[in-house]
């Protein structure tokens, strides 16, 4: 068997060090290959660090019925239909910014029209009758 013929049956190994466009290949400097194994893992983050992002890891992943409810979410909020996650009360009525939730709900069926599968036309079209319907209940029927 020959040298070649080793290498291809894998009976015997070779290391590949790829040094282009490092400093030390310009300088003339040899640096040791880098040892084999599993990757270290990068070190926790601080607590300061995860309190800057409350939610890393949690968030599922956004897709458009995602993306409609959590526009949704923020008419509620500003209908003062759901509670203060800090204070578990219910937020203050802000009437205007829940009708331009609904506005951008409704400016989104109209541009997204003839493109969205039945399940996701289907979403949109009921909570958007929902969300009317509380903003007419709230607001006692006067358009902010």
């Amino acid at each position: 068997m020959s040298e070649r013929d080793k290498d291809e049956a894998g009976e015997r190994g070779f290391v590949v060090v790829d040094r282009r466009g490092r400093p030390e290949e310009e300088a003339g400097e040899e640096r040791a290959p880098a040892p084999s194994g599993p990757a270290p893992k990068p070190p926790a983050p601080r607590a300061e660090e995860s309190s800057a992002l409350p939610h890393a890891g949690e968030l599922p992943a956004l897709d458009f019925a995602g993306f409609v409810h959590s526009i949704a979410i923020s008419v509620l909020h500003h209908l003062g239909l759901v509670a203060e996650p800090e204070t578990g009360k219910p937020a203050t009525p802000d009437l205007a910014l829940a009708r331009q939730n609904i506005d951008i709900l409704e400016m989104l069926q109209a541009k997204t029209r003839g493109n969205l599968d039945p399940e996701e036309d289907h979403l949109l079209e009921s909570l958007l009758y929902e969300l009317r319907m509380r903003f007419v209940e709230v607001s006692g029927g006067r358009s902010e």
